[in-house]
């Protein structure tokens, strides 16, 4: 089997089951856009300050897939156990400082200048989230090894499953009946929990029962926290997290200073933000299937097999990009329908899908490059690029072009400025990674043939 296929079979399996989570956020969505326009308007608030915490802190144990796919290729099934038992460690306090997050969003909320009559509701909907956090980071744990390890389809099944329940839960929360009261948007997060602890549960049989984890010793008594084990990861982790942190409050923030034009901006930006983020599905299961395929040859110390498989992975990340911008800028004005029956959101969720389309492209070679890069242990550079392109470029540009002109330009006072700004930024970011990961692949070809 070629590298090519290798790694299409492996982001097929991790992207149905990354639809299937994202499809929770579709579902809550489509549920809340159909229940009202101030529900909709609250979730598009609550979910990407939700987000920005939990993409932060999974993107923090998702970066120890090159540690742990390295053991794997080195044939080392021990110290990979042990490893994931010190991840636990961070794990734990990461849930705690997310906790404590989502239960104060009130300065933020004030800082952004969210409405009062969305704050209420947005706080009520993060403070029900907090309680689904833990397992849902215990869950990233167990479906990050399962990547490394190059076999996901456990995950996936997990995931496909807890999505037959979390759309007739969401509906009935969010909507009532049965002796249950409406509770609009903060239902769809009453679903979440439930689904989140249904899914620790479903991997902890997994873990319990299947042979695949019998090498990995994984269930001996839990070691001291080991600076020496913990050292290596977190080097690895914390840039990791905070480089994917950066990148999600650039949406988070987005959508908070779009909230000041209005409940109909904030629910078309909702719906271009949520079809945006299922398209960046695919280079992200492409991004995690390439990095787990070269930091298994590069522990397996073939850094020449390493190197086709960032090939192909590119390869097939661009091609995707481009049938599926191409697509959405086609079908863009039924996807909007499909979302709300507001006309004047359709009108302003079709516009920004244009824009997301050019957004997507640019997008889907940078995911794929920042994966790899941790690959070859490079994350503080990422770190900084994210935080200049697109906390500078993008989201103070979009801030600067929607509320203020720049040069020529007048305020435009629509969400299309933060989009467009945002696109911009990612284009240069992608440029910026790919001439990274070049020298970087080269350095390593000159190790090793010295």
């Amino acid at each position: 089997m070629t590298e090519r296929n290798t790694i299409a079979r492996h982001a097929a399996t991790v992207l149905a089951g990354q639809l299937a989570v994202m499809a929770f956020g579709v579902t809550d969505t489509v549920v809340a856009g159909r229940y009202s326009e101030h529900a909709l308007a609250a979730l598009s608030v609550g979910s990407a300050t939700f987000v920005s915490v939990y993409v932060g802190l999974t993107g923090m144990l998702q970066s120890m897939l090159p540690i742990w796919a390295q053991f794997h290729g080195a044939n080392r099934p021990l110290e990979l156990g042990r490893a994931l038992r010190q991840t636990l460690y961070i794990c734990l306090v990461g849930g705690l400082l997310g906790i404590w997050l989502l239960l104060n969003p009130g300065p933020l909320l004030r800082w952004a200048e969210v409405p009062l009559d969305l704050q209420q509701e947005v706080s009520r909907y993060l403070a029900v989230l907090a309680l689904g956090l833990p397992p849902a980071l215990l869950f990233r744990v167990y479906s990050t090894l399962n990547q490394g390890l190059g076999r996901p389809r456990l995950v996936t099944w997990v995931q496909l499953g807890s999505l037959a329940l979390k759309i007739p839960l969401s509906i009935w929360f969010t909507f009532g009946g049965w002796g249950l009261q409406a509770q609009g948007a903060v239902g769809c997060a009453w679903a979440t929990v439930l689904v989140n602890y249904g899914m620790l549960m479903l991997a902890i049989f997994n873990l319990r029962t299947q042979p695949l984890y019998r090498p990995y010793a994984l269930w001996q008594k839990l070691e001291a926290p080991d600076r020496q084990q913990l050292g290596p990861l977190l080097r690895l982790g914390l840039p990791g997290g905070l480089s994917i942190m950066v990148e999600v409050t650039s949406f988070t923030l987005m959508a908070l200073f779009i909230a000041r034009l209005g409940s109909v901006a904030s629910a078309g930006h909702q719906i271009a933000a949520n079809v945006g983020a299922v398209l960046y599905m695919v280079p992200l299961s492409l991004g995690i299937a390439t990095s787990a395929r070269v930091s298994y040859w590069r522990g397996a110390g073939q850094p020449d097999l390493a190197k086709l498989a960032l090939r192909s992975g590119f390869w097939l990340a661009g091609g995707c990009a481009l049938v599926l911008a191409g697509t959405m800028w086609l079908a863009r004005v039924p996807l909007a329908e499909a979302y709300s029956r507001s006309p004047a959101v359709v009108l302003t969720a079709s516009s920004l899908l244009a824009w997301v389309a050019l957004y997507h492209l640019a997008d889907a070679i940078q995911a794929v490059a920042v994966f790899v890069l941790r690959s070859y242990g490079i994350t503080l550079w990422p770190l900084l690029v994210y935080s200049v392109m697109l906390w500078g470029v993008g989201l103070l540009g979009g801030f600067a072009l929607a509320y203020h002109g720049i040069g020529a330009w007048p305020a435009m006072q629509k969400p299309e400025a933060f989009w467009a700004a945002s696109a911009a930024a990612l284009a240069a970011t992608a440029i910026i990674f790919a001439i990274t990961l070049a020298r970087a692949v080269r350095r390593d070809e000159a190790i090793s043939a010295a």
